[in-house]
């Protein structure tokens, strides 16, 4: 019997364990533990966290139906790994062209929640930009959570970004997304897991 799959996609600077998705773990395995539940923690620089990120959903889809929910960066990472495999995902105060974003932050990078020590380089970069869509094919298979008052990033160009798909502006907030655990239940409809 096919077993649906929610992957967890972190951001930068951050991991599996992070706060949303231990709220969103903890709800799953309330409410659906029917569902596996993925949230791994990626490598720091953007071809290793593609080539894990695709091996992941690769290896997901072999059992059933997959889910993708993603925040900041991994907002990005879903947002390219919805079109390229044709997965419906959620978007959590997404990173929209995080080369543009993360190009300031290039040098010695430590992940705090890791310890994993690398270099951001312009080369990241451009792996970055070689995967970010220009526009999206499957706009209806996303849905937007963004809050107005994100310290981080710019919350009017992911509403212009993804205008096509499903939106949820709330406003106030910051780049964590407060109350984030209201939407537990209707993320996993969304997603239809």
């Amino acid at each position: 019997m096919a077993q649906p799959t929610l992957i967890y996609l972190h951001g930068f600077q951050s991991s599996g364990d992070s706060a949303k998705a231990r709220l969103l773990g903890d709800y799953l395995a309330q409410a659906r533990p029917d569902i596996h539940y993925l949230r791994p923690t990626f490598p720091d620089t953007p071809s290793e966290e593609w080539a894990a990120i695709s091996a992941c959903i690769t290896s997901a889809l072999s059992s059933g139906p997959v889910g993708l929910i993603g925040s900041s960066l991994g907002g990005f990472w879903a947002t390219v790994a919805a079109e390229q495999f044709a997965l419906p995902a959620v978007l959590v105060n997404p990173a929209v062209h995080p080369q543009l974003l993360l190009r300031h932050f290039l040098g010695a990078q430590v992940n705090p929640y890791t310890g994993v020590a690398y270099t951001l380089v312009p080369e990241h970069m451009q792996e970055l930009a070689a995967l970010d869509p220009e526009s999206l094919r499957y706009p209806q298979r996303l849905w937007l959570l963004q809050q107005s008052g994100d310290e981080v990033l710019d919350y009017r160009v992911a509403i212009d970004f993804y205008r096509d798909s499903r939106v949820t502006l709330e406003e106030g907030g910051h780049h964590a997304f407060s109350g984030f655990e209201r939407y537990c239940p209707e993320i996993v409809n969304f997603l239809q897991l």
